[in-house]
């Protein structure tokens, strides 16, 4: 069988309405010519290692209610919010382009694998919430990849390509220190960075409007705070998100407490639940 040379996909965003999903509007880049430029901080950031690790557990503390992100390659369910399948370690979905990504980053890997035969399904159901094709074994058939070290592996490659690495190298530029850098990883885990209101891209556009990053010469607390100011509003737009703990009793403490550097020990809550990270 002949395997297709992986291609990524220009997405309009990620996790978007329905309504938006599949209108013909292009991304542009992350990074503008102009941020590209500005000068990033020379201090660590949310790219050291330990840091991330702290990352991938907040995320997963919000995502999957667990700290032991790595459990959740096999995860998938559909959740009810329009995007189909929902799976994996930071929320591939069927219907927004970046679960076809994935598997076919995996296919052109590991051809025969044991989801390369749902490729033509996934294509057909980008853009929806439909199960064609996928039904009734998809479910049983990603639990068993992600007993392979590969799939493992395409999700961490994917996870960064699209969304690790973007939120890192744009808080850089900012000027932003670890705490920021994870207000924008989490932003654009969950909204994606499309053209819609509610896209990152946008919720950062609109606290620029507020107050400015480190990088123009602003505050960076000042800025922070109304960059989760406009994360709060994006996420109220949508049902399915409306509930704004992962930033009101989580990223907010950190902030208030000061510490830019998101250095444990960790406490917050997300959705009623406590964690901790000593």
């Amino acid at each position: 069988m002949e395997v297709p040379v992986y291609t990524p996909h220009i997405r309009t965003s990620r996790r978007t309405l329905l309504a938006l999903i599949g209108a013909s509007v292009v991304a542009a880049p992350l990074l503008t010519t102009q941020l590209a430029t500005a000068t990033p901080v020379s201090a660590g950031g949310l790219d050291d290692p330990a840091k991330k690790e702290i990352a991938m557990k907040l995320v997963s503390s919000a995502e999957n209610s667990s700290l032991d992100w790595k459990a959740q390659y096999g995860y998938i369910e559909d959740i009810g919010d329009g995007r189909g399948y929902t799976a994996g370690i930071i929320g591939f979905c069927s219907g927004t382009g970046d679960m076809l990504d994935l598997v076919e980053l995996h296919t052109q890997r590991k051809p025969g694998n044991v989801l390369a035969k749902y490729l033509p399904a996934l294509r057909e159901v980008d853009g929806t919430d439909s199960h064609d094709g996928l039904d009734p074994d998809y479910s049983r058939d990603w639990e068993k990849a992600a007993q392979d070290s590969a799939f493992q592996q395409a999700q961490n490659d994917e996870r960064d390509r699209v969304y690790f690495n973007p939120a890192v190298a744009q808080g850089k530029a900012d000027g932003i220190g670890t705490l920021g850098q994870f207000a924008y990883y989490d932003a654009i885990v969950m909204h994606g960075d499309g053209g819609d209101a509610t896209s990152f891209r946008n919720i950062r556009k609109r606290a620029l409007a507020q107050a400015k990053p480190p990088a123009q010469g602003g505050d960076e607390v000042a800025y922070l705070n109304a960059f989760l100011d406009a994360r709060v509003w994006a996420m109220k737009q949508e049902e399915a998100h409306s509930d704004t703990s992962r930033v009101d009793t989580a990223q907010r403490v950190f902030l208030k407490n000061g510490n830019l550097n998101l250095d444990p020990p960790l406490d917050w809550k997300v959705y009623g639940d406590s964690f901790h990270i000593g």
